[in-house]
């Protein structure tokens, strides 16, 4: 429980830092596509921050679940390559980066399926 608050907290503090720095830092710097990618990612990343925040407190109500466990880290790896592939594509314009984005999103995906699995039981 307390594992995935802290990774939720910490992931609340890059997000909202990360969203920021996409906002003033970047502007101007990259074209509107990249930064729309940026904030994208941030978006995303701050949900699932949230969501982090969220499994925690879950874990605390029903006790241990090896499903919302799985569901967790499955969201956390969601954030490494979703938002953190489209924040390394903005700032490297490495193309082939964008190929790990959606992999980031099955990994989102798959950890709700987890969470919604782990509600039914």
């Amino acid at each position: 429980m307390k594992l995935f608050i802290l990774l939720g907290a910490i992931n609340m503090f890059l997000a909202i830092s990360l969203g920021a720095f996409g906002a003033h830092g970047l502007e101007g710097k990259v074209s509107d596509r990249m930064l729309s990618n940026w904030q994208t990612g941030a978006h995303y990343h701050m949900i699932h921050a949230l969501a982090l925040l969220f499994i925690g407190l879950l874990i605390d109500k029903i006790g241990p679940s090896p499903l919302v466990n799985v569901g967790g880290w499955l969201i956390l790896a969601g954030i490494v390559l979703f938002a953190g592939s489209l924040y390394v594509l903005v700032l490297t314009n490495i193309k082939v980066l964008g190929a790990i984005t959606p992999i980031g999103g099955i990994s989102f995906l798959t950890g709700w399926i987890c969470i919604a699995i782990a509600a039914l039981r």
